[in-house]
């Protein structure tokens, strides 16, 4: 999931998108638990899309523009 793509949903589909990647989270702990699981890598990146909602969310809510910095070469 791209940033940019998520800036562009209202805060209710990213809520509704929060709750869909937490439950494929818990789906792919017990695929994980059986040995049934089949791309591991995955996991990481469900880890790391829910952590962008939340912090999309909370810059949304706290009314917060979070800027990135850009890398200057010298």
């Amino acid at each position: 999931m791209k940033t940019a793509d998520l800036r562009a949903k209202t805060v209710d589909e990213l809520e509704q998108g929060l709750l869909d990647l937490r439950k494929e989270q818990f789906n792919f702990r017990f695929q994980k638990s059986t040995g049934k699981i089949e791309d591991t890598s995955r996991i990481r990146k469900v880890r790391r899309d829910i952590a962008k909602v939340k912090t999309l969310l909370n810059e949304i809510k706290s009314g917060n523009k979070l800027v990135a910095k850009k890398k200057i070469k010298e």
